[in-house]
Parts: structure tokens; C-alpha cells; sequence
């Protein structure tokens, strides 16, 4: 396949209905793994998302919104089935669910993906709900161990949501060993890990792979890196923040640019980049990938002030 991707995201793209007070709701595209997979376009990494969405209006805006940033369509599938929507009836603290029982995203199939097109990956990231949604969820871990086999290496967010109970576990521990990246944030922490403090949930996920990379994020706390026994720590530069949708969607791209462009960077530079992204998007409305501007002046500044 010529031009073939050399990044993919799996999983799932959907839409959020979010309450907006009396009866006004609002619809915003996302979804953690397409928000990954659109990060990356964004930032100009030749990135191809692999799911599929519903042929109604829901699915053309999660099309547009692919195609406005350079996705690679090639395997984005529509299905004749119903959207797969989130709805978040309060944000702080989040209340939410989903309605997609039998959903256009459980609906993906590999087999009908075009000849050679994991030929040139070098990344490939999963995670979000996708992975606790049968029969989609089996699919993927499977495709996962496929392109792990290939010599692809593996990124995994586990996202945590609500739908995530001891049912998750199994898929918790195949992925994390699989993954050559975990990202993690303090919340998906608690919730993966309920009863535990924070350093003991962290070191519990990290004992099921310790050579993998680590991000943890902690909101405007910042984030740490950890590699073996190396650790790096960064603060998040102060930005003017519009609201926090995708910032650690956001953050997971920046890291994976920084590995696939910058391979031979020192650990705590591949972090700035992490927050630099995560951070830029902080700066936009909704889950708006990062502007490639912003993400090289936060990046820069975060490195001057590590060498001053």
C-alpha cells in the first residue's frame, strides 16, 4: 500500500452528548483513541485511525473532523448501524454512560482492511472503552499481539470509565504486557486500582511489564516518566486554559511524536513533550488536537528551564 501509515490508533471514535443545563444538550466528536490518532495528524505524523462509525450525521461529523486534520481514511469503516454515544449528564465530578449496545464500532473488522496496510507502522496505540466493549475488545487485543509479532511496538492507555469492573482485568493484563508505552493518569489509577494509594496502584500496573515506558499524568500537577528504574518528573507549564477536554489524550501523542521523531532524545525531553502537548491543548475548546506552534514553544520552555 503506497503511503502506508506509520502510526495507527485503534478502537473507538464516538459522540458526546454532553448536558448543558435545562434541555440543552450539545454533540462534540471524540472518543480517547481517535483523539489520540488526531493529535498525531496534527502534528504531522503520517497516522491512520482504525475503527468504525455509523453512516448518519454522527458518523459524517467524526468523518470531517478526520479528514479537516489529515487522517489517513483508508481504514475509517462505516457501518449501517447506530452511533456509539457518551452521555455526560454532569462534568464535575463526571457522570456519565453509554448508549451503543449493538453500535457501528463493534462492528470493525480487520479482515476488510486494505492489502499492506500495516506494512510501515511503528507505532500502534489502544485503549479507551474499545477494549472493554466485546466482541470489538477481543479483535483488538488479538490485532495488538498480531503487529507485536510484526515488530510494531505497542502503546496502551487504559482510559479508565465506569464500564471498566472486574470483567476488564484479563484485558488490563494482556495489553500492559504487550505495550511498549503504558500511559496512565492519577484518576484511571484509582479506578483500575480501587483501595489502593496512587504509588501502590503505579507500582501493581507497572509489575505486570517493567520494561515498558511509563507516563503518568496528574493534571496541572504535571507528569512522570519512568523507564526501569530511570524516573523523570516536569511540572506543566502555566498556560491560559479554555477547559481540559483531551489533555491527556493529547499528552500521549506528544509522547509518542517524540519517540517515533526523536528517538535518541534523553527521557526527560521526551516528557516536556508529553506536556507540551497536553498542555496546548489545554489552551483550546473541546477535544481539539493541539496546534504544532504552541506544542514548540511549550516544549522549548519547558528545556530552557531545565538548562537554566
Amino acid at each position: 500500500m503506497d503511503d502506508a501509515p506509520l502510526m495507527l490508533c485503534a478502537g473507538e471514535a464516538l459522540t458526546d452528548l454532553i448536558h448543558q443545563g435545562q434541555e440543552q444538550w450539545v454533540a462534540r466528536v471524540g472518543g480517547s483513541v481517535w483523539n489520540v490518532a488526531r493529535a498525531l495528524a496534527a502534528l504531522g505524523e503520517r497516522t491512520a485511525f482504525a475503527g468504525a462509525i455509523s453512516r448518519d450525521r454522527f458518523g459524517d461529523e467524526l468523518w470531517a473532523a478526520s479528514e479537516a486534520v489529515g487522517l489517513d481514511l483508508r481504514l475509517l469503516q462505516r457501518i449501517d448501524r447506530s452511533p456509539l454515544l457518551a452521555i455526560v449528564e454532569q462534568g464535575e465530578p463526571p457522570r456519565y454512560f453509554f448508549v451503543g449496545d449493538d453500535s457501528a464500532d463493534l462492528h470493525f473488522d480487520e479482515q476488510a482492511l486494505p492489502d499492506g496496510w500495516a506494512g510501515a507502522l511503528r507505532w500502534a496505540h489502544f485503549g479507551g472503552i474499545s477494549l472493554a466493549r466485546e466482541p470489538l475488545a477481543s479483535r483488538l487485543v488479538a490485532m495488538a499481539e498480531r503487529l507485536k509479532a510484526q515488530g510494531v511496538a505497542i502503546s496502551y492507555d487504559p482510559n479508565y470509565r465506569n464500564l471498566m469492573d472486574e470483567r476488564y482485568t484479563p484485558t488490563l493484563h494482556r495489553m500492559a504486557a504487550l505495550a511498549d508505552l503504558i500511559k496512565v493518569s492519577d484518576d484511571d489509577l484509582r479506578g483500575l486500582f480501587p483501595g489502593l494509594e496512587p504509588e501502590a496502584a503505579l507500582g501493581r500496573l507497572r509489575a505486570l511489564n517493567p520494561q515498558a515506558l511509563c507516563l503518568l499524568t496528574c493534571g496541572g500537577q504535571g507528569a512522570s516518566l519512568f523507564s526501569g528504574e530511570q524516573r523523570c518528573d516536569a511540572r506543566a507549564p502555566v498556560v491560559d486554559v479554555v477547559d481540559t477536554v483531551g489533555a491527556g489524550d493529547a499528552s500521549a501523542a506528544g509522547l509518542l511524536y517524540s519517540l517515533s521523531r526523536h528517538p535518541d532524545r534523553p527521557l526527560q525531553a521526551h516528557l516536556h513533550a508529553a506536556l507540551a502537548a497536553g498542555s496546548a491543548a489545554c489552551m483550546e475548546s473541546g477535544a481539539t488536537p493541539p496546534r504544532p506552534l504552541a506544542m514548540g514553544q511549550l516544549f522549548n520552555l519547558l528545556q530552557e528551564e531545565v538548562s537554566s
